[in-house]
């Protein structure tokens, strides 16, 4: 009983000292910090560094820093960039893209088979029959629900080589239609076909079709995506993509033609002809048309800007034709520096021959003119005049400046129709 009293009294004064005595409070508290407080900060300072570090590195930082998949996505950009650092690239909205513009043009395009005949001249020489049908492929683009397709002209015409002694092949003699998912062919006709342009408007009798939506070729930049879709080798419905390569590109083809088109690195392979280049919306934005093929050459196609084709179209439906502004020189020819000194004329359009009845004539224009300017604008070939000439309405009035026997003299004339 006393020892546990004695007990109780130490413990009262261990509790009272505790509370009372500044110096063994100061000794309780420290070591209250130590086994508490230190460890604490400790810890603190401790994740501040590692973060720190962390942060510091950059695959480290990007893995912090990563979007959950709940984050909205920023679609005008597959690339998250942080200082410099590509942290990931995202495929999957690429291959939407594409799903989603095939999926909206695909309905839109069409196969096209040719039929031509084919005559051997050799054997009708000797009384023997030679003839004998041909097929080519081309592709096309649904432009009305009532059946209007726009396509290019070499793929309805026959293009080949007349200076061939031993062939003769005919303009087409059968023109069908293949539409997408479905294996029907759907015989076509002729509405009107443009040789300088590359362009004609097929038809066939069927409505309901799939229109195609055009898109502002102006406006497209160089990197963006592109598709080609199209027949190519008589595969339907194929597409590739690719980006736009350039715009405003002058392509001068086998038969001496200059066009301005659009490159593109999206494979366009024989009967990808008259098919569409559309952008990531699915909307055309040209019509396939040329390709580069060789040795060490890879991915350059060229399409016509759809918004070149618009006026072509609609007069190909209304006309059969294009009706064209026209002067009436027959024959001019390009004078550059050397060939005017040669001849002691003036550089400028050498005009070497005039329709009877034409424009020209009925102004005053004679043969043996140089002409130097056009409604003020310095002329040096053939293709700056004519230029100007088609930036004209038939009716309009044009103005020439011309060299004849090395005095100037301005001719003001009323453009025709080309005939």
């Amino acid at each position: 009983m006393e020892e546990n009293e004695n007990q109780n009294k130490k413990n009262a004064n261990f509790k009272t000292v505790a509370n009372t005595n500044p110096y063994n409070a100061k000794k309780i508290n420290s070591g209250f910090g130590k086994s508490v407080v230190l460890p604490f900060v400790s810890g603190i300072l401790g994740c501040a560094v590692v973060i720190g570090t962390c942060f510091g590195v950059p695959s480290i930082r990007s893995k912090i820093l990563d979007v959950n998949s709940n984050a909205p996505v920023n679609n005008s950009s597959n690339t998250s960039k942080m200082d410099g650092y590509v942290s990931q690239i995202n495929l999957t909205n690429y291959s939407d893209t594409a799903v989603y513009a095939a999926n909206k043009i695909l309905p839109s395009i069409v196969g096209i088979k040719i039929e031509y005949t084919v005559n051997n001249t050799m054997l009708q020489m000797f009384g023997r029959s030679s003839a004998s049908t041909a097929t080519a492929t081309g592709s096309g683009i649904i432009i009305s629900e009532d059946g209007y397709i726009l396509t290019n002209n070499h793929v309805v015409t026959n293009s080949s080589d007349s200076s061939d002694s031993y062939y003769q092949v005919s303009e087409a003699t059968k023109l069908t239609v293949t539409l997408f998912n479905d294996e029907t062919e759907y015989e076509a006709k002729i509405v009107g076909k443009d040789e300088q342009t590359d362009l004609a408007v097929i038809k066939i009798n069927k409505t309901g079709l799939a229109k195609a939506e055009f898109a502002d070729s102006d406006s497209i930049k160089v990197g963006e995506f592109a598709m080609a879709v199209g027949n190519p080798i008589g595969m339907q419905s194929s597409v590739t993509c690719g980006i736009v390569s350039a715009v405003n590109r002058q392509v001068t083809d086998s038969e001496g033609k200059t066009y301005t088109l659009i490159q593109t690195d999206a494979a366009i392979n024989s009967g990808n002809s008259g098919g569409a280049l559309v952008n990531s919306e699915g909307k055309v934005i040209g019509i396939n048309t040329l390709k580069l093929a060789g040795t060490g050459i890879e991915g350059m196609g060229f399409a016509i800007p759809i918004n070149s084709t618009t006026d072509v179209t609609s007069q190909l439906i209304q006309y059969s034709k294009v009706k064209r502004p026209y002067i009436g020189i027959t024959t001019g020819i390009d004078l550059d520096e050397d060939t005017a000194k040669t001849y002691n004329l003036v550089i400028g359009v050498y005009v070497k021959s005039i329709e009877d009845f034409s424009s020209a004539e009925k102004a005053g224009l004679k043969a043996g003119d140089v002409i130097i300017e056009a409604d003020g604008t310095k002329i040096t070939k053939m293709d700056d005049l004519n230029k100007i000439k088609n930036s004209h309405k038939i009716g309009d009035e044009m103005k020439l400046k011309v060299n004849r026997n090395g005095q100037e003299k301005e001719i003001t004339l009323t453009l025709g129709e080309q005939p």
